[in-house]
């Protein structure tokens, strides 16, 4: 790690497009602050954010270190500090943070933070993280780099976070990975968070149209009131799951985002099958609010269409507050279905980032572009 002149230390945050950059750009606005607070006297940071997809086209930890190195290497970085919203594994554990005292590097995959409070563990990370590498002029120790194990998220007797194994050819010196069912709970909690599954709402504006449409006409269809009256409620819980995994499934199938991959590795069946979990958990969040969103929406229209002797007389029920509820509710899961139907009509562009493999396959093509430009 190069020294800073004048006791300034630069820091850069390498991050990936898209959460990670937002993520970077909130914290190095107190980040030199902060550290400063927490080093010796005297002592400043600067702190810079590049945005660059430098994990496009491989989840291999040598080489995105290597990349993390030949790129500070380009510029008057002291420390680099790199963040990515890929879930990335180190000897079948998946990794957290790794840092290379010797080259001022540290390579940290923001999924393992988990789904909660991401903002600040990823700030945490990131202090220990640049206080560590620093070195003893930063961090007013006595002991070498590296000697002493981070602290902040990292020591949670709560998280799942222990160092990891470190091969001698590797450029990494400190590992921290996580394992175990709660680790993995961790990771798919923190990849369906990057994923921003509130962002998939807005995307389905024609599926929601569709859906509309279709509970506007249910709610006041005699066949249905008859329906709704006499189905019992174990019957309208399998309606509305049912529903909602049509719903699901005809999403990911028709956007293609399933991820199919191309090795066979053990390894790479698992990383495949926590991608394909992350979309399904995602796409089901947002499936799920449009669901909601649609039982009040068909509700407040009941409200003001239904008339109860006409109900009443079709059905011999009386229109109370119950049967207001159970047409709502049955009409929601018959509108998901029409909704299912009417999401065809998105563009691909519109559930993409739901799916981690999408947005690697975005990330290689910016990076490809780059190159030819």
């Amino acid at each position: 790690m190069r020294v800073s002149s004048q006791d300034v230390t630069v820091v850069a945050l390498l991050a990936d497009p898209d959460t990670p950059t937002e993520i970077a750009q909130r914290m190095a606005r107190m980040l030199p602050d902060r550290l400063a607070d927490r080093s010796g006297p005297g002592r400043r940071f600067d702190v810079e954010v590049v945005s660059e997809p430098f994990t496009a086209g491989t989840e291999d930890l040598s080489t995105l270190m290597r990349r993390i190195m030949d790129r500070g290497g380009e510029e008057d970085w002291d420390v680099v500090v790199a963040l990515t919203d890929l879930p990335l594994h180190s000897h079948g554990l998946k990794l957290v943070v790794d840092l290379s005292h010797e080259h001022g590097l540290a390579l940290l995959s923001l999924p393992t933070l988990g789904g909660f409070r991401l903002q600040t563990r990823a700030r945490q990370a990131v202090e220990e993280a640049v206080l560590s590498l620093a070195g003893p002029q930063a961090t007013g120790a006595g002991e070498p780099p590296g000697s002493q194990p981070l602290r902040g998220p990292f020591i949670d007797r709560l998280a799942p976070i222990h160092p990891g194994q470190v091969g001698e050819e590797e450029i990494a010196d400190l590992r921290y990975v996580v394992s175990g069912p709660r680790g993995y709970l961790r990771v798919l909690a923190g990849m369906v968070r990057a994923n921003r599954p509130w962002r998939l709402v807005p995307g389905l504006s024609k599926a929601l149209a569709a859906a509309l449409a279709t509970g506007a006409v249910a709610t006041v269809n005699s066949t249905v009131w008859s329906l709704a009256t006499y189905l019992s409620t174990p019957r309208l819980v399998i309606a509305m799951v049912g529903s909602v995994a049509i719903m699901i499934g005809w999403l990911i199938v028709d956007a293609n985002l399933w991820h199919r991959s191309p090795e066979s590795s053990p390894e790479a069946r698992k990383r495949a099958a926590l991608y394909n979990a992350s979309t399904v958990v995602t796409v089901g969040i947002g499936v799920i609010v449009c669901y909601v969103g649609l039982v009040v929406i068909n509700l407040l229209w009941a409200l003001f269409i239904l008339n109860g002797q006409v109900f009443a007389s079709t059905t011999r029920t009386p229109l109370h507050a119950t049967e207001y509820w159970t047409l709502s509710w049955f009409v929601a899961s018959v509108a998901t279905v029409g909704g299912a139907l009417g999401s065809g009509l998105e563009s691909d562009e519109a559930i993409r980032a739901a799916a981690y493999s999408k947005r690697e396959q975005e990330r290689l093509s910016v990076l490809q572009d780059d190159h030819r430009d």
